[in-house]
């Protein structure tokens, strides 16, 4: 079902309901095994990304110094994160791994913004005040009290960022630059664009697979952040 000997087939046949590719590959099979490598891609590149941000954020806010006085932060903030992206994966090479573990590196910043500022609000709340005279230390408040209390907002954008990752790593390969030993909506896009004219539901038909999942991914991301917000519920 997955390879076939009809070639450039268009939708509609009994067997091949999306049609085939330029090799034979059902469409089909080939989106519903995309789907694994794209989601992949994106909640794991978005968990990199909340974890990093989380800490960065949380310690930044809580103890302040030299991590927070010299805005690193709003330093990556400032970089143009997917061509930073794009040259690293350049570089280092394409594989899955890689593409996963650099989008994470570079798209926490967001996430450690929104931790910030939750921590240094909930630094001044009473009942921190009260441990901290209780004689708990300040890292047990942190993992114990901080981050838990703060990370609702983060859950909600790491959500989002899942939608970011697949795009991205869509972006990267329709220019050559996915894992090629890989089956993904990205590296579909960049196969069939040679035949736009012959087959254009090769490249079409995972596109609007990626405009779907993304479009879902920030649906959810929306409603977490309106049912974890205190203020988008008084709203």
């Amino acid at each position: 079902y997955y390879l076939s000997d009809e070639l450039l087939m268009p939708p509609g046949s009994e067997n091949h309901p999306l049609g085939t590719d330029h090799m034979g590959h059902d469409v089909l099979s080939m989106i519903l095994h995309g789907s694994r490598t794209s989601l992949t891609i994106g909640i794991v590149s978005a968990l990199i990304s909340g974890l990093i941000g989380t800490m960065l954020g949380a310690f930044a806010g809580y103890f302040g110094g030299a991590l927070d006085k010299i805005e690193v932060i709003n330093i990556f903030l400032m970089i143009p994160t997917f061509f930073l992206v794009l040259i690293i994966v350049s570089i280092f090479g394409s594989n899955m791994f890689n593409v996963m573990l650099v989008i994470g590196l570079t798209s926490w910043p967001s996430n450690a913004r929104m931790m910030r500022v939750q921590a240094m609000s909930l630094k001044e709340r009473t009942y921190i005040k009260g441990a901290v005279v209780m004689g708990e230390s300040r890292l047990r408040i942190l993992f114990k009290y901080i981050i838990p209390n703060g990370l609702f907002p983060v859950i909600a954008n790491t959500t989002m960022g899942v939608a970011k990752a697949i795009l991205t790593e869509a972006s990267l390969s329709f220019l050559g630059l996915g894992d090629p030993n890989i089956v993904s909506w990205g590296q579909m896009v960049y196969d069939g664009k040679a035949f736009l004219q012959t087959g254009w539901w090769i490249s079409t038909l995972p596109g609007l697979s990626i405009m779907m999942i993304v479009v879902i991914f920030y649906m959810i991301g929306d409603g977490l952040n309106y049912a974890l917000s205190p203020r988008m519920k008084k709203l």
